[in-house]
């Protein structure tokens, strides 16, 4: 993992992988120095501008260049392709409009919040909750994202509620999909 990735890693009492969530020891951390020579010396067009940038500084300017900015925001709505099989429950959290966590805008949907935060809050530096992470079952509501504007375009892509059954633990929810899997070969 890249530094950045892994700080926010480091900065709970125990640290957990970023990948498998597994806890390791951070003093056991070891840099690749031979990752960071390759990320710095490759260069690769950048997917709004084309402007060829060093993979290491690629995150950085896809987060500030204004025509991957444009294109965010113009992406279509998530629409799901059947209805969901899920039941709506009435007794959980509202998982469906979120406030921002830096200015108190409500009734923002996932796109809507991605939005809002790259035209108002792009370069606020307040590391802050994620509200819609914040809302799911596994959610950690005192979590701040290290950068929440990469967190909402990396982890916030689609709606859960059309992917999740809410009402199964985490163990029960992968023994499901291992029956379905087996089931479908």
């Amino acid at each position: 993992f890249c530094g950045e990735c892994l700080q926010p890693c480091l900065q709970v009492p125990s640290p957990l992988c970023p990948l498998c969530r597994v806890p390791f020891d951070p003093k056991k951390v070891e840099k690749a120095s031979s990752v960071e020579k390759q990320l710095s010396s490759y260069k690769a067009p950048c997917r709004g501008c084309s402007k060829k940038v060093t993979l290491a500084k690629m995150r950085s300017h896809v987060s500030s260049c204004a025509k991957v900015q444009e294109q965010m925001a113009n992406c279509p709505k998530f629409v799901p392709v059947v209805p969901t099989s899920q039941p709506i429950p009435s007794n959980i959290p509202n998982r469906s409009t979120f406030v921002c966590p830096y200015c108190g805008a409500r009734n923002l949907d996932q796109q809507e919040l991605v939005k809002h935060c790259m035209e108002n809050h792009r370069n606020d530096p307040n590391k802050v909750v994620c509200p819609v992470c914040s809302a799911m079952p596994w959610g950690d509501p005192s979590y701040k994202s290290a950068n929440f504007l990469q967190h909402l375009l990396h982890r916030h892509k689609f709606s859960y509620d059309t992917f999740v059954d809410y009402s199964i633990d985490e163990e029960a929810a992968l023994q499901a999909a291992l029956a379905l899997s087996l089931s479908e070969n």
